[in-house]
């Protein structure tokens, strides 16, 4: 599992480039590739599919970008940004993760990362990236996009998946440090969770399928960041 995703910027205000230059700089899983002023300058990153997650500005010169957009056979995932509510209609037609009106906060773009962070990470669990635990003296091979959580029960470690659950012989620290930490986060003392199969945060808990995990005090603060939310 990758922990950086390229960035490609498609914007002509300047203003508009420094933010998402910031913003971007100020995220750990994000790694700017290039801005570009116009879509046609941003062909050749979009050919040869070095992006990942694509910010781009709707009334562009030249070729706006939802007509740029148009022209593509395989794109990265899509970000629009714009000063014009009016686009977002045509926006999410065209498939895009989320659109961003200018002037958007920080908090308001990491909303809009998460979500295409989310999908990037479904995406490459999908692609049979896997790990093998021994229970029942069986070793099994487990989907990592099958996992709905890990919880600490005394010298063992109960692995749930959307499938079965399996009793590990192992300690929680080491079952976790085989997975992707982009994808799956420790909660509590005695739980780890796929970031992508969360139903719902309420209160002190997040809702996984019918089981509802705590969420301890010290690891708080970091979910709401990874997960956009105040």
């Amino acid at each position: 599992m990758r922990n950086s995703f390229k960035c490609l910027v498609i914007e002509d205000e300047p203003l508009a480039q420094d933010v998402l230059r910031k913003f971007i700089a100020d995220h750990p899983s994000l790694q700017l590739l290039a801005i570009c002023n116009n879509a046609l300058d941003a062909q050749a990153y979009i050919v040869n599919q070095q992006a990942d997650i694509l910010f781009l500005d709707i009334n562009l010169p030249v070729l706006s970008g939802t007509g740029f957009l148009k022209t593509l056979t395989q794109a990265p995932l899509v970000i629009f940004t714009t000063a014009y509510p009016e686009y977002a209609v045509e926006g999410f037609e065209l498939d895009a993760i989320d659109y961003l009106l200018k002037p958007f906060s920080f908090e308001r773009f990491l909303r809009a990362v998460n979500k295409a962070l989310e999908k990037l990470q479904q995406k490459n669990l999908r692609q049979d990236a896997a790990i093998f635990i021994r229970a029942d003296k069986k070793v099994y091979n487990i989907l990592l996009g099958e996992i709905l959580y890990l919880e600490a029960l005394d010298d063992y470690v109960k692995l749930v998946t959307t499938q079965q659950q399996y009793m590990v012989h192992e300690t929680l620290k080491n079952l976790t440090e085989q997975l992707p930490a982009t994808a799956f986060m420790r909660v509590h003392k005695s739980f780890v969770i796929a970031l992508g199969k969360i139903n719902y945060v309420e209160g002190n808990y997040v809702k996984l399928g019918t089981k509802d995990i705590p969420v301890g005090a010290s690891y708080k603060d970091e979910l709401k960041r990874l997960l956009g939310i105040s």
